[in-house]
C-alpha cells in the first residue's frame, strides 16, 4: 500500500509540473509598387502549470526584410530612408540617414524576445515606408 501511495504522489506532482511545448515558423510576404518586405518570425511557446495556475511564456526571433524593387541607381542619391512594421504582438522600425550613395536595396532588421505575445499566423502584418519625400504603405501576409 505504502508503494501504490508513493507512486500516486509521484504522478500527481509530475502532472501539477507538466508543459506543453508549441514550436511556429511563420513566414510573411508582401509588396506595394515600390518596395517589397519579408517578416519571418520562428518560437517556442510553453504553457504549463503551477500552483494550480496555467503559466504561459513565449520566446522569438524574427527578421525582417525591406527591398526596393527597382535598380540601385534610381535610389542611389536617397538621403533618409524610415521603415517599419507592426503585428499585433509589437512590431519594428528603422531610421538611415545617408551621406554617400547607397549601395544597396536591401534592409533589415533583426531581433528577439521573450515572454511576450505571439504573433498570430493569419494576420497581416502593416509596413510603411518613407524616403525622401515619397511614402509608401502596403500589408504582408502568411506565405502558403
Amino acid at each position: 500500500m505504502k508503494k501504490i501511495l508513493t507512486i500516486l504522489f509521484i504522478i500527481i506532482v509530475l502532472a501539477a509540473c507538466s508543459s506543453e511545448e508549441n514550436n511556429y515558423d511563420y513566414i510573411f510576404n508582401g509588396e506595394g509598387e515600390y518596395w517589397k518586405a519579408e517578416y519571418s518570425i520562428s518560437g517556442t511557446e510553453i504553457w504549463g502549470e503551477k500552483g494550480g495556475k496555467t503559466t504561459y511564456s513565449n520566446e522569438n526571433d524574427e527578421e525582417f526584410v525591406l527591398t526596393y524593387k527597382g535598380s540601385l541607381k534610381e535610389i542611389s542619391s536617397m538621403k533618409t530612408l524610415e521603415y517599419s512594421y507592426e503585428t499585433s504582438a509589437g512590431g519594428g522600425s528603422g531610421t538611415r540617414a545617408f551621406d554617400e550613395p547607397l549601395t544597396e536595396v536591401t534592409f533589415k532588421i533583426m531581433g528577439s524576445s521573450g515572454n511576450g505575445a505571439k504573433v498570430s499566423e493569419d494576420e497581416e502584418v502593416q509596413v510603411n515606408v518613407k524616403w525622401d519625400d515619397f511614402e509608401e504603405s502596403f500589408e504582408l501576409h502568411k506565405s502558403k
